[in-house]
């Protein structure tokens, strides 16, 4: 992991600015890189510190896409977990979200291809989890109910819920992994009030339209004659 405290500025942080991704503190999330900036980008940084800021690009970014559309000036830090690089020299890599950070202002390096940005990790209001008893019972309730026979992630956040597991970083993993609004998506990530936040998690949770898995109907003797 980068060598920070969470309160210094992080000065030239490469930037990649996607259309449809709103990384999350502790989420990871997989890349798979072939645009030639965006490999330099990754060379560069498996070389220094590792890390990449996440951002979400404002819409019209399709006019600007190759020089520099704009974004949204909250971004997600990251840390490379893991990667490979590909014989075509294109990369693929494992993302984790460390911070929430917002940009100070975009630095000017003409030698390199992509961008790069000083960032001020964003600070959050204290809280403690004593604070988020309430919405913590309301997750499990939620997900030992509502949700129970939803598949995919549900039984993972079923046994986060029950770890010591802070209900805020649960909260951010939810967002990340269950919520497809991206606007909303990133309006979560901007919010610095923790209490607020897990509580418009739940109310999104609330929203969902929920997509059981199908019925499995025992083969019976009959049935099995074509």
């Amino acid at each position: 992991m980068p060598d920070w405290n969470g309160h210094d500025r992080l000065l030239a942080v490469p930037l990649f600015p996607l259309p449809n991704v709103v990384l999350f503190p502790r989420a990871v999330l997989p890349l798979h890189i072939f645009e030639e900036r965006y490999k330099t980008m990754t060379a560069d940084a498996l070389g220094d510190r590792r890390i990449i800021a996440m951002a979400l690009l404002k819409p019209g970014w399709e006019r600007d896409y190759y020089s520099r559309p704009a974004i949204d000036p909250v971004v997600c830090v990251g840390t490379i977990l893991t990667h490979e690089q590909l014989p075509d020299g294109k990369f693929n890599f494992l993302l984790q979200g460390v911070m929430r950070a917002k940009i100070v202002h975009e630095t000017e390096a003409f030698d390199l291809p992509y961008r790069t940005a000083d960032l001020d990790p964003l600070p959050e209001a204290k809280v403690m989890e004593i604070d988020l008893t309430d919405q913590r019972h309301k997750l499990i309730a939620m997900f030992d109910g509502r949700f129970r026979e939803v598949n995919g992630l549900v039984k993972q956040f079923r046994q986060m819920l029950s770890s010591p597991l802070p209900t805020a970083d649960i909260a951010d993993l939810i967002a990340f992994n269950l919520l497809e609004d991206v606007p909303l998506k990133q309006s979560l990530l901007v919010e610095t009030d923790v209490v607020r936040r897990v509580g418009r998690v739940i109310a999104a949770l609330e929203q969902m339209e929920l997509i059981k898995p199908p019925i499995e109907i025992p083969a019976t003797e009959d049935a099995s004659l074509n």
